[in-house]
């Protein structure tokens, strides 16, 4: 709940930025002891009012909403109910590997998490930097231990999909994404990582957000890779 002292001092903040140039009334910094705090504050308060009075409810309606709670909606096309709606997804070498690399990198994430690792994975694909297929990103640098893109790959531990209903709820969401879902919760990112760790490329690339246990970054276009 507000308080009704810092309600109040919000509002006046909100109003005096938002509208400049209907107050007219300014506080001289003189040192003349005639002018008083009272004549000061007097005006000030004068020109508030009269910005008040200005602003029709609606105005006022929108300037003191408390804020709605955010919900685990990876976007306006995909929400956990519409997700829980679609059939058992299937498909080809592709949505196996985006749904693949989903389960072992973000099963555990919210919806949002899972959604913002499939934009980077398909964000790569995109480009030209990277490989051109869903499968040669997931798989670049797979060979040497622990020199691939996805650590899952190249760990060393086999790649063994034992929870039924992650997978499921997975791969819905790589055949929503494959399909042609618009990317707008990681701006872009071509990279992520889980907040335990800090790569050396985290120093120099700019982070687009933090979505559940990743942060995510997209590469700069004049940053070299080795």
């Amino acid at each position: 709940m507000f308080k009704p002292m810092r309600w109040a001092a919000a509002l006046i903040a909100a109003i005096t930025l938002s509208a400049p140039a209907i107050a007219d009334v300014s506080i001289s910094t003189s040192n003349n002891p005639a002018i008083t705090l009272n004549q000061r504050l007097g005006s000030l308060f004068g020109a508030e009012t009269n910005i008040l009075t200005s602003f029709s409810v609606r105005d006022l309606s929108r300037l003191t909403r408390a804020p709605m709670a955010v919900q685990d909606t990876a976007s306006d096309e995909l929400t956990k109910q519409k997700l829980a709606a679609m059939p058992v997804a299937k498909g080809g070498d592709q949505w196996s590997c985006l749904a693949e690399a989903l389960y072992f990198e973000a099963r555990g994430e919210t919806l949002k998490g899972i959604v913002g690792v499939s934009e980077v994975i398909l964000n790569r694909v995109d480009d030209s930097r990277y490989p051109s297929s869903v499968c040669a990103v997931v798989n670049q640098g797979t060979g040497e231990r622990y020199r691939c893109q996805f650590t899952y790959t190249c760990d060393g531990r086999p790649e063994i999909i034992s929870e039924t209903k992650a997978y499921q709820k997975v791969g819905k969401i790589a055949r929503f994404m494959i399909d042609g879902a618009s990317r707008e919760l990681t701006e872009g990112a071509t990279h992520y990582h889980t907040k335990s760790v800090n790569p050396r490329w985290a120093r120099v690339f700019p982070r687009t957000t933090t979505i559940g246990f990743h942060h995510f970054y997209r590469e700069p276009s004049r940053v070299a890779r080795n």
